[in-house]
């Protein structure tokens, strides 16, 4: 996956990414787990909320259903399930 994203550490490209819709009555917004590489090589991982194809600040949180949701497309995400050490 290409892309960029800007951390506090300095800018950083996005390794993977995976995404799990949710929502909450009649709000529906987008959790992501984004595995990152910044200059130096180091690996980061962010937990994000979207809405509106925009990410958010603030808590996430999944439910018993979206983390059954989140452990299955770990199958298809091995970066993220690696540095999640769940590999």
């Amino acid at each position: 996956m290409a892309g960029k994203a800007a951390t506090p550490w300095g800018p950083a490209e996005v390794v993977e990414e995976l995404t799990i819709p949710q929502r909450a009555g009649d709000r529906r917004f987008t959790t992501v787990v984004q595995v990152l590489r910044d200059k130096k090589g180091e690996e980061l991982v962010r937990f994000a909320y979207s809405t509106d194809g925009i990410a958010r600040r603030g808590p996430v949180t999944l439910r018993e259903r979206d983390l059954e949701r989140f452990r299955a497309a770990l199958a298809e995400h091995p970066a993220i399930a690696a540095a999640l050490g769940l590999a």
